[in-house]
């Protein structure tokens, strides 16, 4: 154990993904000594592809990463599975001046950020192997035990240990998680002509949506796209992908039925049955604290599960950064609660409003959804909707960020 480690200052971090390697960054650049345990043998992202949020980039810019090369930013646009637009998400002009950054959306490879984010951190910093077992709380410390037999006493504990969090599970007990009644193919390809630059199309049929996005990996021009159908816990999975998915496909307007074509299935599609839980109003409890997937995982509609773990990671450094000694419990509960004044209902609302969607397009029952598609196409429905359910907050809390404004 190399890296420094003063009472006080102490914070553990259990789980090495996107959202713990945030947590840990910022906590450094605000004075704690950190480290963080990850069960496996080395610290890797799971996924394909991902969009990036605009608050996201300013996050890891603060952190060191250059935002400039991650990618073009894109156009967002909702289409029905014919090919006709029933909108196009405007840009708020006031955050790209602030930010310095144009757009909204940006897309990359969970590897190629996460890789970035690992090269910004000590090396001394992560200890894989350490499955998290369980803590105790003694003394005003938190003693915190592994698989492997070893332990650690710090100040803080910070459960980033994922959907299946084990941090989570002793806090708060049996998460609850529920399939929300989708199954997502997620894809990434190098790039191909015919489509215009900055564009990104998310398609509707009666029940399945099929999407692309620009995207960089390592400098390199692709797309990311994704397929995601109804499905249910224990539904099987197809025997043959590939067909499966170019069926999807197939259904949709040009250019969705060539990016089957342009991909290695058998080593750019990932699959994912996708779970939430309750959403919940408290995340800390004591000298622990919870973030990321481990105590709000979200829908792929809100396309903000790693931005929103990242993010989280900014914040709780930010309330802490005001705490001088972590052995003080009065203060740490205050930061926690600060954490959570600012997160808890931001994000929970993301959750909620990107499941209810996934159930509006992949649960409405026949003859329903010929309804509902007859709104999607001939009035400002989804327009508003997607304003005022995602749009605003989003653009609310980016405004909250002025420590990362360029100007």
């Amino acid at each position: 154990m190399s890296t420094s480690w003063r009472p006080g200052k102490r914070v553990v971090i259990a789980g090495g993904g996107p959202g713990a390697i945030s947590t840990a960054l910022a906590l450094i650049s605000h004075g704690f000594d950190v480290r963080v345990y990850e069960r496996q043998q080395e610290c890797r992202p799971i996924g394909g592809a991902v969009l990036l949020s605009v608050p996201v980039l300013c996050v890891l810019r603060s952190y060191g990463i250059g935002v400039d090369t991650i990618g073009a930013f894109t156009v967002t646009h909702f289409y029905n599975s014919k090919g006709k637009e029933r909108v196009e998400l405007p840009f708020n002009e006031n955050i790209e001046q602030n930010t310095g950054i144009p757009g909204w959306h940006y897309g990359v490879l969970r590897s190629s950020i996460y890789r970035k984010m690992l090269d910004q951190l000590p090396k001394d910093v992560i200890y894989t192997g350490h499955e998290f077992q369980s803590f105790t709380e003694k003394d005003g410390q938190v003693h915190v035990n592994f698989a492997n037999g070893e332990s650690v006493i710090a100040d803080i504990l910070v459960g980033a240990d994922g959907i299946r969090s084990a941090v989570s599970r002793q806090v708060w007990g049996d998460p609850k998680l529920f399939h929300v009644g989708i199954r997502l193919y997620l894809a990434w390809c190098d790039q191909f002509d015919g489509i215009p630059a900055n564009q990104g199309i998310i398609h509707h049929s009666s029940n399945v949506q099929a999407s692309f996005f620009p995207m960089k990996h390592e400098g390199k021009p692709g797309f990311e796209w994704w397929v995601v159908e109804p499905s249910y816990e224990g539904k099987p999975v197809p025997k043959d992908v590939q067909g499966h998915v170019t069926k999807l496909l197939s259904e949709f307007a040009e250019p969705m039925p060539m990016f089957a074509e342009k991909t290695n299935f058998s080593t750019n599609v990932f699959r994912w049955e996708v779970y939430n839980r309750p959403s919940m109003k408290k995340w800390s409890k004591g000298r622990v604290v919870c973030l990321g997937d481990a105590v709000h995982p979200v829908s792929p509609y809100a396309a903000y599960g790693m931005g929103m773990a990242i993010e989280d990671g900014y914040y709780l450094a930010r309330s802490l950064s005001q705490v001088d000694n972590l052995t003080d419990q009065q203060a740490v509960t205050a930061a926690f609660e600060r954490f959570e004044a600012e997160r808890v209902e931001y994000v929970n609302h993301n959750m909620e409003f990107a499941r209810y969607i996934g159930y509006m397009f992949h649960s409405t029952p026949w003859p329903l959804t010929w309804i509902r598609d007859l709104i999607l196409d001939y009035t400002p429905f989804l327009s508003v909707f997607l304003k005022r359910g995602y749009l605003e907050n989003s653009e609310k809390e980016t405004m909250n960020l002025t420590e990362l404004f360029v100007r």
